[in-house]
């Protein structure tokens, strides 16, 4: 298969598909956003109707194709820099937002990594890089969101105070050796996620994940970038499809919108099938 290349064009194709404009009047942050997944959601709320904020830590020129984009689409983006685990840049880029939007209505936590080692060869600084982005990278985020929806209290453009949507994994539920950390963190985030929603809920701050399986990223481009890997691949996928960006943007879409308003502490697996373990649909 083909990895998804966003244009121009294919930004005013979805702006038909959400013509009723759910998330119009809000302003969307997505942290990793220059690529993958992270696009590939930024790009959906924006053609959703919300102002969204490109996050990025490298590769700022893709940051500004996505942002000039949207926004030459009819939609509107600005950029911000910030290392998710680095609290002072976090602080400063929720600044920006503060500055540029007024404020801030839906996170998306997107920004996660992966640094892969049999256990005996990974080192502490690959574990503790997977653990800072993908895990404290989450925690900082989600607490200025926090902090900025109860200093701006409700607004009219949605029943709930605020939306966070952690982006997970497939792997908080299935291990993955050779991955430990990659794995752990995700399973870290599970708790996390479902912990902060039993926190914030009563304030009406909705807090969920969502847990993609096989998705054709950059990231991951030897897992299904020719065709024997892909036929390897999809033996794990019921569904006999690898995942593209768009399947997790819609559902990030869904999660942030009034739609799902009683949608609280849940994580949508959106993987083919993968965690209902298709090795076991012969007798295992």
């Amino acid at each position: 298969m083909q990895l998804i290349q966003y244009t121009l064009e294919t930004q005013k194709e979805l702006l038909a598909e959400y013509s009723h404009q759910p998330l119009k009047g809000q302003v969307a942050l997505v942290t990793g956003a220059n690529s993958g997944i992270g696009e590939g959601c930024v790009r959906h709320l924006a053609a959703a109707g919300a102002a969204v904020v490109v996050n990025y830590v490298a590769d700022p020129e893709a940051a500004q194709v996505i942002v000039d984009q949207i926004n030459q689409s009819g939609g509107q983006a600005t950029m911000a820099f910030a290392d998710v685990s680095n609290e002072s840049q976090v602080k400063t880029m929720f600044d920006q937002i503060r500055n540029d939007h007024g404020t801030l209505d839906i996170l998306v936590a997107n920004a996660g990594l992966q640094r892969d080692a049999f256990i005996g060869d990974m080192t502490l600084a690959q574990w503790d890089l997977v653990m800072n982005v993908n895990l404290k990278g989450q925690f900082l985020c989600a607490k200025e969101a926090v902090l900025e929806y109860r200093r701006r209290g409700i607004r009219s453009t949605s029943r709930a105070l605020g939306k966070i949507v952690c982006m997970s994994s497939v792997h908080q539920l299935i291990p993955w050796a050779k991955h430990t950390n990659y794995a752990a963190s995700k399973g870290g985030l599970m708790l996390f996620m479902q912990s902060l929603a039993q926190e914030v809920s009563p304030e009406k701050i909705r807090v969920n994940a969502i847990a993609p399986g096989a998705i054709a990223t950059p990231i991951n481009h030897q897992a299904w970038e020719t065709p024997e890997a892909e036929a390897s691949l999809l033996k794990l996928i019921p569904y006999d499809r690898v995942g593209i960006p768009d399947d997790i943007g819609r559902a990030a879409v869904w999660l942030s919108s009034d739609a799902s308003d009683y949608v609280v502490g849940s994580t949508i697996f959106i993987d083919g099938g993968m965690c209902t373990f298709e090795s076991f649909s012969t007798g295992g």
